[in-house]
């Protein structure tokens, strides 16, 4: 790690740290599967999780104030996204197959 990386990132303890959210908006946009991937990808499940897991993220910084004792909208938003992302992890979600093609 660099020098930078031991600089403390928050200005604000009611805040998230600064670009956070556009970091994290631009994770999530190189993880997310487009349908015309879905099908080449759907078979490996930590690429669904991750994705899920950086759209929590993103959910998070972007609507959620961490000052907050209360859980908020966002927060429960993401909580459900990073469950479903871990049942995606653990092998408990599968591809529900498209009805288009029978399955």
């Amino acid at each position: 790690m660099g020098p930078e990386a031991r600089l403390r990132p928050v200005d604000s303890p009611s805040q998230w740290p600064e670009d956070s959210q556009s970091l994290a908006e631009q994770l999530q946009r190189r993880l997310a599967i487009s349908d015309r991937d879905w099908h080449a990808l759907k078979t490996q499940r930590p690429r669904r999780a991750a994705e899920q897991l950086a759209a929590a993220l993103v959910h998070l910084l972007s609507n959620d104030d961490p000052s907050q004792a209360q859980a908020t909208e966002a927060r429960q938003r993401a909580i459900a996204l990073t469950e479903h992302g871990l049942q995606w992890l653990k092998g408990e979600l599968r591809d529900p197959g498209c009805p288009s093609h029978g399955r």
